[in-house]
């Protein structure tokens, strides 16, 4: 334990699709970890000693400010996740994704946190011709809501006053891979399960660009910035990608990667245009970081949990598909 730089890790959102990955992950490598989460999809965190799970809202800014004290890092990882959820209910959306921003920033304050890790969005840089490198300093350009306020947040934290504590911005491609709250209405993870179920697998459009990484190497990112340096990575923001595939070549990927002959491919029109090729050389300069899982691992992944029946009525069960869990649960 003593050679861990900050030991007291709470996790908003702990309990989502990457937090489910990451806080065994932590917890394996020693850190004593708080999950804040209204649990909305379940709770697929095994119990752990060192783990303490607190069922709570960050718009609840007394009780975000009591849960928060005694640790010394934040990562926040809490939202409404991607466009099609934040437009669901816009007024909600910014009610958790913005307007309770300044709940944490001032959990963290009055708590004396010493660094604040912010999962942030590539989507931010909104359309960009595909000859173009996006890296960090690309101006953004966010289309959607969902990006809109993901900006604005990486803006609050840089511009307010929270004396020594450290900050940085992490900007993830599209996620992809099994994890124990699994979700399936993401590019890669959305083809598998179709590809496996139906052998077809429906294309919308084809070109747009998207980049992606494995949640394995997404975990390994958050560890790492754990572990960083804080004169390397205070104030930063980096992109975190890996492959940078147009949504057909991720279909025929994922096909490769069955191998199954029976896959067939129906394209679509589709009026999501989102498309960019991320840079992602400034993790790797800066603080070494390389990817060790590919989108095929992904989809071995998710074929394997299949395989095992560890994912119930893959097309249609809601707590794989934000949107279609949120209309249930009408949360407001």
């Amino acid at each position: 334990m003593s050679n861990l730089k900050f030991k007291n890790i709470f996790i908003t959102g702990g309990a989502g699709y990457v937090g489910s990955a990451l806080v065994p992950s932590l917890l394996d490598l020693g850190y004593n970890v708080s999950v804040y989460d209204l649990f909305m999809y379940g709770d697929f965190i095994k119990e752990h000693s060192n783990l303490k799970k607190i069922k709570g809202d960050i718009r609840d800014r007394n009780k975000l400010i009591e849960s928060v004290k005694g640790n010394d890092a934040i990562i926040h990882l809490a939202c409404i996740s991607n466009d099609p959820g934040f437009d669901l209910d816009p007024k909600l959306g910014k009610s958790i994704n913005y307007d309770a921003f300044f709940n944490l920033l001032d959990a963290a304050k009055i708590s004396g946190m010493k660094r604040f890790i912010l999962a942030s969005s590539t989507s931010q840089y909104g359309i960009k011709d595909k000859n173009i490198s996006v890296t960090e300093d690309t101006e953004p350009a966010p289309i959607t809501d969902y990006a809109k306020y993901k900006l604005e947040c990486e803006k609050l934290l840089s511009t307010s006053d929270i004396g020594d504590m450290e900050y940085v911005f992490i900007r993830p491609a599209t996620v992809c891979g099994y994890a124990p709250r699994l979700r399936l209405d993401l590019s890669v993870n959305i083809l598998t399960i179709n590809a496996l179920i139906n052998k077809k697998i429906k294309i919308f459009g084809g070109s747009q660009l998207r980049p992606n990484i494995n949640i394995n190497d997404m975990v390994r990112v958050y560890e790492l910035m754990l572990t960083a340096p804080g004169e390397k990575i205070h104030k930063q923001a980096f992109n975190v990608g890996y492959q940078n595939k147009s949504i057909l070549e991720l279909a025929e990927i994922v096909k490769k990667t069955l191998d199954d002959k029976d896959i067939t491919f129906e394209i679509e029109e589709t009026n999501d245009k989102r498309s960019y090729h991320i840079n992602s050389d400034k993790i790797k300069n800066i603080l070494g970081f390389e990817n060790k899982f590919t989108i095929e691992d992904a989809v071995t992944s998710i074929k394997e949990a299949y395989e095992k029946g560890l994912i119930i009525n893959g097309l249609e069960n809601p707590l794989y598909y934000n949107v279609k869990q949120m209309k249930l649960l009408n949360l407001k």
